[in-house]
């Protein structure tokens, strides 16, 4: 059936505009909560109030993100938050459903709509004449409910897996930063970290070492003493008709966007690091903001960008490798030590110098294992999950919004696309 001709109609025309509500929280007011603070490209802070509750359409307003699109320049914002003036905030009006919006505008060319030469800007004004397509509304919200259905199962997957890692990285500050079942041993008491059947693996004493006080049986070991650093890099013989590979861009704080896939011979210059199951590759470039992932499983043919450093455990499961160098703290200590210009930088040997408190009794850490390498594992399966969810709706998309295929809905009140 061939869809009617959708009219083009400035967005001004289909929004409730909220632009006079926002106010900029200066850094030295901002006070650490659990609503978002929202930016020209995403929550940029956690505050301890809100402007906002509901659902609406946030809109880059300045930023070269709106140049280079490397991040959405349309994203909802749903529930309590906090906004800066550098993002307009939108909804739709009674012509038009708030989230079909979001995906018309990632589809939408706003090039001829910016200003300023040197820090592209997106106007109000400028905003309310961008030409979308306005569908009858039933049809906006059967598209937005389809595409919305993907977006929604990604982002409960995200949000699993900032629950799983956090039980990791929380157990392993309790039992390698903090020595909780050490100290609670000492005081005569039940430590609510322990994992059960380990309470007698752990050790009731601290001595004073070198670095401080530690369990007795523990010592502070760099992280180079138990991993390889770099230690497998892709030469001319290895045998690949293709790579995938994985750009320090395309990753944020364990997840992967996406993996772009070359034929041997055409890929990047840095395409070099091999990647094996088990490694943590950390981002030596701006290493600050969190650009890790873990490798668990990975084919053969995948290798990460020389940016990277990638650890490969030697004499500690990976597990325990990754919980530790993917504290926040460490994230600081390396974006302190960076050093360049536009790109500051670590050198690996920086990364394979931090130390870390490790027991001599094997059995610590085997437990550690046990019981985190299943979470990390099921964040991984999340995330494959999710990068096919995100391929599906990014080829769904456009389609959907040509009209090129329709949603159609049953007696019984399923849909299907026709």
């Amino acid at each position: 059936m061939a869809v009617e001709h959708w009219p083009l109609v400035p967005l001004g025309e289909l929004t409730e505009n909220l632009d006079g509500r926002r106010i900029p929280v200066k850094e030295i007011d901002r006070m650490p909560g659990p609503y978002p603070y929202y930016g020209a490209s995403g929550i940029v802070d956690q505050v301890d109030g809100y402007l906002f509750d509901g659902e609406y359409l946030l809109i880059g307003e300045d930023g070269e993100n709106l140049r280079t699109r490397q991040t959405p320049i349309a994203f909802m914002a749903t529930g309590k938050f906090w906004v800066n003036n550098h993002a307009h905030i939108v909804r739709g009006n009674h012509r038009a459903d708030t989230r079909f919006l979001s995906y018309v505008l990632s589809q939408t060319d706003i090039s001829g709509y910016l200003t300023g030469s040197t820090m592209p800007k997106l106007t109000q004004g400028n905003l309310n004449r961008l030409p979308v397509i306005a569908p009858p509304l039933s049809e906006q919200k059967t598209i937005a409910a389809v595409l919305g259905a993907l977006d929604d199962k990604i982002e409960l997957n995200r949000r699993m897996n900032a629950t799983l890692e956090a039980v990791a990285r929380a157990l392993f500050q309790s039992w390698f930063v903090d020595f909780d079942p050490v100290r609670a041993k000492l005081d005569g008491r039940q430590s609510h970290s322990f994992v059960p059947a380990t309470a007698t693996i752990f050790p009731e004493h601290f001595e004073h070492g070198e670095d401080g006080l530690l369990p007795v049986g523990w010592r502070h070991a760099n992280i180079g003493e138990l991993c390889g650093v770099n230690g497998c890099t892709l030469s001319k013989h290895d045998d690949f008709e293709t790579l995938e590979y994985v750009e320090i861009s395309e990753v944020s704080r364990g997840n992967i966007a996406s993996i772009a896939t070359y034929t041997r011979g055409e890929e990047p210059s840095r395409a070099r690091r091999r990647l094996r199951h088990g490694d943590t590759v950390l981002s030596t470039v701006r290493p600050d903001r969190g650009s890790y992932f873990l490798a668990l499983n990975p084919p053969l043919n995948r290798v990460a960008s020389t940016g990277f450093a990638v650890l490969t455990p030697t004499k500690a499961p990976w597990s325990f490798i990754h919980a530790a160098l993917t504290l926040p703290e460490i994230s600081d200590y390396l974006g302190q030590m960076a050093d360049g210009g536009a790109y500051p930088a670590v050198h690996p040997e920086i990364i394979g110098a931090i130390k870390v408190a490790v027991p001599d009794e094997p059995k610590i850490l085997e437990a550690f294992h046990r019981t985190c390498a299943p979470l990390f594992e099921q964040a991984e399966a999340n995330r494959v999950q999710s990068r096919t969810l995100a391929a599906l709706r990014d080829a769904l998309l456009p389609k959907l919004l040509s009209g090129e295929l329709r949603v159609e809905s049953n007696a019984t009140g399923d849909t299907a696309l026709a």
